[in-house]
């Protein structure tokens, strides 16, 4: 089976180089039938500058336009330019209670069902992971992917090796479950052009944090162009098209045909996937698995409470009585700022959205059907681009154009309500995202640093240490390699740990 999957993936490489035909300039006929495409929706000027490219450009540019649909490009962006007018106002409702869940207030004997639930699914090698990868460190200075950035722990350790050692210790426990010597949870990272080969040269780099090589594959999420504020392609120079990653949401289409093949040959039938800039994120919770398999659902998300009437989160409830993602900025102050019924201490409207999801296979197989009618956002962009009249660079300095992205709870209204479920978690131990700069205060290096040794110390005490310290708010660091979450510091009882410090073993 790895033998088979490291093959796939090599023929993979070969055909995206497309060894043997890369060097050779396109025929005259083949651009002419290219050009013509292009032409037929308005966008002929791309071809502005061929005559006068260099060969190897040529070459380039060729097999860039060759990627695109012109008739999809060209109706996107009619819809983008030109959005039917606003709905009413929609009716929105929390999810029933016979699709949410909460850890926090679930009795203990439900919890523990879901995790030994899933640690049996996983124990089957049916569970894989899906990370979304696809960003730089931009915001926090940095050029690199997210997931190689390090928030500053005392072990030093980036988000991808967090994540990765996560993943060892769940196939490790799972074994333990299940008697066996070995269990896989294969990893799909999906990477942006600009991240590919970073990313994949980090993991080389790291020896794969232990993991094994063939159960690490990398995919690539896609493009699309970006568009004039009237409607034309943009060129970023005389032979490359401006674009722009497709949003999250591209994780659909990418995984058609660079993953899901290899998931059906490996027999899995449960995915978790979520978005890499997440220090405390359960990489294929065990909890989350078996909450979603038990309840037979077909795409299932975890939430955190929202922490106050204003905090700027998505949320996830009913829209017109479908699932979906109503962002902030679409609810009125007297509707966010509603009670509970049933508890008047907490929101009515408290389910934030951390892009944190299951799903299953039989769901994933059917995303040939409604891929391509998933709408698209607008994201109104200064973009640099290449003047067709001068052939001149401009750098904009007041938006210029739009890019289009998908987000991936747009599917979420498609899905029927009985197959769809929702699991309240705890923030402080499961959702710390990284994206800002360090000193910000919120959501940067700091405060994800910050979460995990407190994550830690509270592991620590609960299991009988002491923390001591000259600094108040300082924890410790639990190696994911020694514990998932919480559990087997039985060793720490009676210890004292000065903090800050870092436990890579017993």
């Amino acid at each position: 089976m790895a033998s088979a999957t490291i093959k796939s993936g090599v023929e993979k490489v070969m055909d995206k180089l497309s060894l043997g035909d890369s060097t050779k300039e396109p025929s005259a006929e083949d651009v002419q039938a290219l050009r013509s495409k292009f032409d037929a929706v308005g966008q002929g000027h791309l071809f502005t500058f061929w005559d006068d490219l260099p060969s190897a450009e040529k070459v380039v540019f060729f097999e860039q336009l060759s990627k695109f649909d012109p008739e999809r490009i060209a109706k996107l962006s009619e819809e983008a330019l030109n959005p039917p007018p606003p709905a009413e106002t929609p009716t929105v409702e929390p999810l029933p209670e016979a699709a949410t869940a909460s850890i926090l207030d679930s009795p203990e004997s439900s919890i523990k069902a879901w995790y030994d639930l899933g640690l049996e699914l996983i124990g089957k090698n049916e569970v894989a992971v899906v990370l979304m990868a696809g960003g730089q460190g931009t915001r926090l200075g940095s050029s690199a992917p997210k997931g190689c950035f390090n928030v500053g722990l005392p072990s030093k350790k980036s988000l991808f090796q967090l994540q990765a050692e996560r993943i060892y210790k769940v196939q490790e426990l799972a074994a333990k479950k299940v008697s066996k010597s070995a269990v896989v949870v294969p990893w799909y990272v999906m990477t942006s052009g600009p991240t590919r080969g970073p990313t994949q040269k980090f993991f080389e780099e790291n020896n794969y944090f232990g993991l094994k090589k063939e159960n690490v594959l990398f995919f690539e999420q896609g493009v699309l162009p970006c568009i004039s504020n009237d409607g034309k392609i943009l060129l970023e120079s005389k032979s490359k098209v401006a674009v722009a990653p497709d949003g999250n949401g591209g994780i659909y289409r990418a995984l058609i045909d660079q993953v899901i093949p290899d998931m059906k040959a490996r027999g899995i039938k449960h995915v978790h996937a979520y978005c890499v800039d997440n220090s405390l994120v359960k990489v294929a919770d065990p909890v989350f698995i078996g909450f979603s398999a038990s309840k037979d659902v077909d795409l299932a998300t975890k939430v955190v409470r929202k922490r106050n009437a204003t905090e700027s989160v998505g949320l996830i409830l009913l829209k017109n009585g479908k699932p979906d993602v109503v962002e902030y900025s679409e609810i009125d102050k007297e509707t966010a700022e509603a009670k509970d019924a049933k508890n008047k201490q907490i929101l009515k409207f408290r389910a934030a959205n951390i892009v944190n999801h299951y799903y299953t296979t039989r769901f994933l197989d059917t995303i040939p059907d409604w891929v391509d009618s998933l709408p698209h956002h607008v994201a109104k962009k200064k973009i640099p681009y290449c003047d067709t009249t001068t052939g001149e660079q401009h750098k904009p300095e007041k938006p210029n154009g739009i890019k289009l992205e998908q987000f991936v709870f747009d599917i979420f209204p498609r899905i029927p309500l009985e197959k769809f479920a929702c699991m309240e978690v705890k923030r402080e131990d499961e959702f710390s995202p990284l994206k800002n700069a360090a000193g910000t205060g919120e959501d940067d290096p700091d405060t994800s640093k910050r979460d995990v040794l407190n994550q830690g110390k509270r592991w620590a005490e609960a299991a009988g240490a002491t923390i001591v310290s000259e600094e108040p708010e300082t924890g410790v660091e639990v190696s994911p390699l020694i514990s998932y979450g919480g559990e087997g510091l039985e060793f720490l009882k009676g210890r004292e740990i000065r903090g800050p410090a870092a436990i890579e073993k017993d």
